[in-house]
């Protein structure tokens, strides 16, 4: 038997026309973050500090940080309260922001989900709110989550 076990992982590179320093404070400042994702959010950023998002109405993402390299490298790992296919802190998220002419490429990444389903899921959430994150670094307003005031789509 192979001891090995793949990494399953969603991963996505996108340009926000905004510097890597507020890109940062999108992914670590609770309530920038919540303009992007969530209806709340909870932050001890510091390695092993708290990370928990209530991203849509009984959603709650939680984990804790990992790696905090401001405003370069950011690592916490990931999951869901109450649920059994990816618990919480059961995955981990990494975000790089590399300074690219006037803006920030970004490469994200969610490794270590379980299954393929729990990849498309995750990838279908992702592409949606890494586009709100977009919005919002650009000087933009996504407007109201729709997630958040309706059935997730």
């Amino acid at each position: 038997m192979d001891a090995t076990t793949e990494s399953i992982s969603v991963e996505r590179e996108i340009a926000i026309a905004a510097s890597p320093q507020t890109v940062w404070e999108l992914l670590v400042d609770p309530e920038s973050t919540m303009r992007w994702m969530g209806q709340s959010a909870t932050f001890d950023l510091r390695p092993g500090g708290e990370y928990r998002v209530e991203v849509i109405p009984g959603h709650v993402a939680s984990g804790e940080f990992v790696e905090i390299d401001p405003p370069r490298r950011l690592v916490h790992t990931f999951g869901w309260e109450g649920e059994t296919g990816v618990p919480p802190g059961s995955s981990i998220i990494e975000y790089e922001l590399i300074p690219s002419g006037d803006g920030t490429l970004l490469r994200f990444t969610h490794r270590d989900l379980p299954n393929a389903e729990a990849a498309e899921s995750h990838a279908h959430g992702w592409d949606h709110y890494l586009e709100r994150l977009t919005a919002v670094g650009t000087g933009g307003d996504p407007g109201p989550d729709p997630w958040i005031s309706g059935p997730a789509a």
